[in-house]
């Protein structure tokens, strides 16, 4: 077919696609004084990173499938159509809440291989090693994302098995058309590709990717079909783990057949708090979003930031305060709570935040440097992917998935068709020295054999008077945390749609570096003066973070909102 006569074809498929995404909502999106309207549904939805990750989820809701058959379907069509984050080479959590009101949660992150050492980042001098733990095959942590959805499914899933995976399985045989978006994330990451991998993978060709082109996936299909038939088996053992582990001895990689057979995923009680009377569900440690969160807005809990008005000077000030403090905590006391004990009840103790704010000045910055981690002990590529799922039964999934940074370590499986992680670099090689994300570690995410790495991934779910309100989360590295925080304070301090919430220009601070990071629309000329004027430092960066979120209306109905930064698709019906 003519090259470009395709071009156009597609063109027009994604504009029928955007329609049939809006027939299979109650309305489309209209603008409100709370701004505008995200897609309305009375039954389900789905809001993913990709149009046809959330076509696939919903068409296994209409079938009768929950929320949870959604969840494992979407993940698998995120791995085939969203390579840049999306995945089997990887690992996510899942937070859950089903119509009954039970709550829980699956880690299913990646873990340390046998091999790896406290030092093997090092060089013998004990300098960290440029780009060893991001790139290329020692980089790669335990994948757990195919034995998540496995075990997601076996607990909580309805539809058979086969049926749930099939939908990406067939996306894979036909291939991806790309987006425009995507074609330059593969053009731009070619040298690292090449780099990488010891052949060319089907991530590489001669002549650049251009918006409307096929990628070809005949090799995942197969992969996703042994594991179709297999189930975890199909993954962990026979002919993936081997050719996995033949991958890993051609790069120098230290997963063994071993590492992969022992892998297993970790159900977890979430962390749970309030906040102005709505329940806040979330991540429980390994990952730090969920403690963070929670301790950021009990944090800011006691001002008045609705009568202060979204990102005015007060507003932002009290949140980038709290930020500080809680990324402190984050570097000292975070890791695997299988190898660590992580302070929990401490950290989000009232009292103990109560004092950590007890130092702000509202007239005055507090320099970094004189805010330490909390006393009261005795003496993440940015690119990772979030969507979130609610079903006719009032069934809800928010669940975040990563590879960590694009493309994860660049290493593709020869033969398996999948991307590998560079999820150990969100270990602290070398405590006290910051990762790929700027992000400092101390002991408690040091290396070590079989631990899971610490991660911000904060997926998230609200109440309100005891029925389902939010379910929400993000990608965005070091950012999640930030962003998922300002989205539940759009909603229910300034009073945003789900939409507008995540639409939203938003700021970041991490403790250190110590400067406001904000998108170039996140904060006018004017509150840019008055923050300097009391000793915050500013310095822009580019947009971050793609919110997907779905909310319940007063009228019983949803609104999900997709994050305008990226192809994201909210679709209901």
């Amino acid at each position: 077919m003519n090259p470009t006569l395709f071009r156009n074809i597609f063109l027009l498929v994604m504009v029928l696609l955007q329609f049939v995404g809006c027939r299979f909502s109650s309305q489309k999106t209209v603008s409100t004084a709370q701004g505008e309207r995200g897609v309305i549904a009375s039954k389900g939805m789905v809001v993913s990173a990709h149009p046809e990750a959330s076509r696939i989820g919903l068409e296994i809701l209409k079938k009768g499938g929950n929320a949870y058959d959604a969840a494992v379907a979407t993940g698998f069509a995120l791995a085939v159509a969203f390579p840049v984050a999306g995945n089997i080479g990887g690992g996510g959590f899942l937070v859950y809440r089903k119509n009954n009101g039970e709550t829980g949660s699956l880690d299913y992150r990646e873990r340390g291989p046998a091999a790896a050492t406290r030092d093997m980042y090092l060089d013998a001098q004990g300098n960290v090693l440029p780009e060893a733990s991001t790139l290329g095959h020692l980089a790669v942590g335990v994948p757990g994302a195919v034995d998540g959805l496995v075990e997601t499914h076996r607990k909580l899933g309805t539809l058979p098995w086969k049926e749930v995976i099939q939908p990406s399985i067939d996306l894979a045989v036909k291939g991806v058309v790309l987006t425009e978006r995507e074609a330059n994330a593969l053009n731009e990451t070619r040298e690292e590709f090449i780099q990488a991998n010891k052949f060319n993978p089907h991530l590489v060709r001669n002549t650049p990717w251009k918006a409307g082109d096929v990628l070809p996936l005949t090799e995942l299909a197969r992969t996703l079909e042994r594991v179709r038939d297999k189930g975890r088996a199909g993954f962990y053992e026979g002919e993936t783990a081997d050719l996995f582990v033949k991958e890993m001895r051609r790069g120098g990689g230290i997963i063994t057949h071993q590492d992969l057979k022992e892998y297993k995923p970790v159900w977890r009680n979430p962390v749970i708090g309030t906040y102005r009377g709505y329940k806040v569900i979330s991540m429980p440690p390994p990952s730090s979003g969920g403690l963070a969160l929670l301790q950021l807005l009990k944090m800011v809990e006691p001002y008045d930031l609705r009568a202060w008005g979204w990102q005015k000077p007060n507003t932002v000030h009290v949140m980038v305060e709290a930020e500080r403090r809680v990324y402190a905590d984050r570097a000292t006391y975070l890791g695997d709570p299988d190898y660590y004990k992580v302070p929990v009840e401490k950290l989000l103790d009232q009292d103990y935040l109560r004092q950590r704010m007890a130092t702000v000045q509202m007239n005055k910055a507090t320099p970094s440097v004189q805010v330490l981690a909390g006393d009261f002990m005795a003496k993440e590529s940015d690119q990772t992917t979030h969507y979130s799922i609610v079903d006719q039964w009032g069934n809800a999934a928010s669940v975040t998935t990563t590879l960590n940074g694009n493309y994860g370590s660049k290493v593709v499986v020869e033969g398996a068709g999948f991307l590998l992680n560079n999820e150990m670099d969100d270990f602290s090689a070398k405590p006290g020295v910051p990762n790929m994300f700027g992000l400092l570690g101390g002991e408690a995410n040091a290396i070590a054999p079989g631990k899971r790495m610490l991660s911000s991934m904060t997926p998230t779910i609200l109440e309100k008077d005891g029925e389902l309100f939010m379910i929400v989360g993000t990608p965005g590295g070091s950012t999640i945390i930030t962003s998922v925080f300002q989205t539940i304070l759009n909603v229910i301090d300034h009073g945003m749609t789900m939409q507008a919430a995540v639409s939203a220009p938003r700021f970041h601070h991490q403790w250190l570096p110590d400067h406001i990071q904000p998108e170039a629309a996140a904060l006018t000329p004017e509150v840019r003066e008055t923050l300097q004027k009391i000793g915050h430092q500013i310095r822009n960066r580019g947009k971050f973070g793609r919110v997907e979120g779905i909310v319940r209306l007063p009228n019983g109905t949803w609104e999900g909102g997709a994050d305008p930064r990226g192809d994201d698709v909210a679709y209901g019906y």
